[in-house]
């Protein structure tokens, strides 16, 4: 599968729009660089695994996604919109890491707020609360306060807010971190099940395992993009047997394709040319090279 620019100037993956196109993103935040000329496509309905380890940048690139990153340089398109357009409001569910739900207030009652604040009113909301609870399934907990939940139903109702509006991405910020490897793979089995029905995701983790139940990774380090590749091309490319030590032989090695990366100085023009004649396979370690 290949991406191109289309003459419209909207670049497209296999002939549909690309969910996420990013072009030289950069963040600085007084003299520490966060972010350095990323760029990036992410396709419709897959499901994508931001990884690198504690900040590396994970979560200002996700706040430039949602368009709420101030002093951002670069260019971010998401569902062919600017990011943060208020068209994007009911198409972009958002899961941050810090608790987005109120602890004294039921499953339920959480939900039925939120469906509120996003303007469902009557059968609108009550069928959008139904949907979600099923879709993450909460029915078992559904009259629980929320902090008398486990830290696994805790996300389960972070999650199921985002999906109040049936987004047509769904940004997530370390939503297994802290939780079990039975219920991280609880987790991971709904955000499977999303996938398959069309929700594309975009997913940032620091535990490089959850690389295997992703269709496409970003992997991260010290603000900039290492890889944008699958599993089974970031494996043959380095030559390793997963993907925590294909990170660290390109970390170590500075191995890179014969594509180069694109430049933050470039112009978008000269950017979506680059994107219209490079493979689906990108990597850019050569900054970490010896």
């Amino acid at each position: 599968m290949t991406g191109v620019g289309t003459a419209s100037g909207q670049e497209t993956w296999d002939g549909e729009p690309l969910a996420i196109s990013a072009y030289g993103l950069s963040v600085t935040r007084g003299r520490t660089r966060v972010l350095a000329d990323v760029s990036f496509g992410v396709p419709r309905g897959a499901v994508v695994g931001l990884l690198g380890p504690s900040g590396c940048g994970k979560t200002t690139l996700l706040r430039c996604v949602m368009g709420i990153q101030t002093g951002v340089g670069g260019h971010v398109q998401v569902l062919c919109h600017g990011a943060g357009a208020r068209a994007l409001r009911t198409r972009v569910g958002y899961v941050t890491q810090a608790p987005s739900v109120y602890g004294d207030l039921t499953v339920l009652e959480n939900l039925q707020y939120f469906a509120a604040a996003l303007g469902l009113r009557g059968w609108q909301r009550e069928n959008a609360v139904v949907r979600v609870i099923k879709e993450v399934d909460l029915a078992a907990c559904a009259d629980r306060t929320v902090k008398r939940l486990s830290g696994g139903q805790y996300s389960r109702v972070s999650l199921a807010v985002a999906l109040l509006g049936a987004p047509d991405l769904l940004v997530m910020d370390e939503p297994t971190v802290g939780l079990d490897p039975l219920v991280r793979r609880e987790l991971w089995e709904v955000f499977a099940r999303l996938g398959r029905a069309g929700t594309t995701l975009l997913v940032s983790s620091h535990v490089m395992d959850e690389a295997d139940r992703c269709d496409r990774l970003l992997l991260m380090r010290e603000g900039r993009l290492l890889a944008s590749c699958d599993r089974t091309e970031l494996l043959a490319h380095t030559g390793t047997c997963s993907v925590e030590e294909a990170f660290s032989r390109l970390v170590t090695s500075g191995k890179g394709s014969d594509e180069p990366a694109v430049t933050a100085g470039a112009k978008v023009s000269a950017l979506r040319d680059t994107l219209a004649t490079t493979r689906s396979l990108s990597f850019f370690p050569e900054e970490f090279g010896a």
